[in-house]
């Protein structure tokens, strides 16, 4: 799911330049996706249709694996 995740993010911002973390807890996992900053607004979108749209996917994709799915966005550390 991750791959699913790298590549939805490369494809909205058309760089290579971020970070995902993941933390797991039974049937939950987060994904925390960390960006530069001129590149989030990129990935939330107008009115966060696009963030609300990588998360549908995400969890289409862990309900087949019975999977909660969480991302996140924030700002990458400089």
């Amino acid at each position: 799911m991750r791959e699913l995740l790298e590549y939805l993010i490369k494809g909205i911002t058309g760089k290579e330049d971020f970070s995902i973390e993941e933390a797991s807890e039974d049937d939950k996992v987060t994904y925390n996706v960390r960006l530069a900053p001129d590149e989030i607004g990129l990935v939330i979108g107008r009115e966060g249709k696009v963030i609300k749209a990588i998360q549908t996917l995400m969890r289409v994709r862990g309900g087949k694996e019975n999977l909660s799915i969480i991302v996140n966005v924030s700002e990458k550390e400089a």
